[in-house]
């Protein structure tokens, strides 16, 4: 590589593969299998993708900023993907609210949060879900990072925290800075 040519350090770096995960390098498609499943990413024609033993590598050839941003980005899809097929992913949400609930009714996650009726959200491919007794807590599992957090986002999106009772869908551990309401007024 030229000395000139700015790179993306998060792109250089070599994508490990560990023990009991294959890799496929074929036509630019990056096909990853493990213990968990199998997911396949489609990688853009501006980067190159070689496997060497256990890495696999990402080079690009040009300096423009979209191409470097494409280098890192595939890195990182790529790196999701080895790691979700190995150990997988797992988001908490916490549902904080008098009445709130959460069961799994079939391939549904079934949200009672406050609305005069009942909100059933059907699981994308590969997501499943636990739930607290309580029903105050719901573990959402994964492979694929991007799904899995973009179920997540849905979820919440039902009922959001709101910033004076911090009544609410969250993530497990977020913190919510609640706003003081008409009395921080009065005096």
């Amino acid at each position: 590589m030229e000395a000139n040519i700015r790179v993306s350090r998060i792109g250089r770096a070599p994508v490990t593969i560990p023990a009991g995960v294959s890799a496929v390098v074929k036509d630019q498609v990056v096909t990853i299998k493990g213990k968990l499943g199998e997911l396949s990413h489609a990688v853009h024609p501006s980067v190159k993708v070689v496997l060497e033993g256990q890495n696999v590598l990402l080079s690009v050839e040009g300096d423009h900023r979209s191409i470097r941003a494409l280098h890192g980005l595939s890195r990182a899809l790529i790196q999701n993907m080895v790691v979700g097929v190995a150990t997988g992913y797992e988001k908490k949400l916490n549902l904080v609210g008098v009445g709130y609930r959460a069961s799994v009714v079939g391939t549904n996650l079934k949200l009672e949060v406050g609305k005069s009726h009942e909100v059933l959200i059907p699981f994308p491919k590969g997501v499943s879900a636990e739930v607290s007794k309580k029903q105050d807590e719901v573990v959402l599992r994964c492979i694929d990072k991007q799904v899995l957090g973009q179920f997540a986002a849905d979820v919440i999106r039902q009922r959001p925290v709101e910033p004076y009772k911090g009544k609410g869908i969250r993530h497990a551990g977020q913190i919510v800075k609640l706003k003081a309401g008409k009395k921080a007024g009065r005096k």
